[in-house]
């Protein structure tokens, strides 16, 4: 054991918690030159005393001993992974209660529009069906473009009617690129409607707001195709 460093360690726990070597001494009923000689390496406290100052600090003993904290590594790995794991079994969970019918189908979704590709389906049955989007990619104009805030929409047209089903939108301190931002969308719609005999070409669309530093606006719209039509 390093007494210097102990020592030093006793000294920035006693700084951090804005305690003078008066109050630091009169919290363990020793004179203020004792813990004077402590922070000094000249000297310790007993082992009772070490370890009611961890106690009271919230620190280990052999943080005590060695005179430093130990590293806290930030698990960013094992969050990520954990995250992608919760998303898989949301969507697993969401094929098995589709699968128990018999009548299951699916019907791929796809961009019809030029500067946008998309990779999506809807699986539905008799009684309900389920919409799912991502793999969104830019493909058109200055994709070096950044903007402040944007916000992807996806929409449902019926008719004259418009119905908003999901949105995912940006809004942070930093400005985005267009495509880094649809790197980020998803859409997972679970239960939207009984039936898919409402879905056709362009019955479906995302709406795509985007605004600059300059408050500029700018909007795509882009059309989605089903590869057939949903049966009745």
């Amino acid at each position: 054991m390093n007494q210097e460093k102990f020592g030093k360690f006793i000294k920035e726990l006693r700084q951090k918690n804005n305690l003078t070597q008066k109050e630091f001494a009169d919290k363990y009923h020793v004179t203020y030159q004792a813990v004077s000689k402590w922070e000094n390496g000249k000297n310790m406290p007993d082992s009772a005393l070490i370890k009611q100052i961890s106690e009271d600090f919230n620190v280990s003993l052999e943080e005590l001993y060695n005179g430093e904290f130990k590293s806290k590594k930030k698990k960013t790995i094992p969050i990520i992974i954990m995250i992608c794991i919760i998303f898989i079994i949301f969507i697993i969970v969401i094929l098995f209660n589709f699968l128990s019918s018999d009548d299951f189908q699916f019907k791929t979704l796809s961009a019809n529009c030029p500067n946008f590709t998309i990779s999506g389906n809807i699986a539905y049955n008799d009684k309900k069906s389920a919409i799912y989007i991502s793999n969104i990619e830019y493909c058109g104009g200055d994709e070096s473009q950044k903007y402040k805030e944007i916000e992807c929409i996806l929409y449902e047209k019926n008719g004259e009617t418009e119905t908003q089903i999901s949105s995912y939108k940006y809004d942070k301190k930093e400005s985005i690129t267009l495509e880094n931002f649809l790197k980020e969308v998803t859409f997972t719609i679970d239960d939207y409607e009984k039936t898919c005999k409402v879905y056709k070409d362009g019955s479906l669309y995302l709406k795509v707001n985007a605004s600059d530093d300059h408050h500029k606006i700018i909007t795509y719209e882009i059309p989605l195709k089903l590869d057939d039509r949903c049966k009745k």
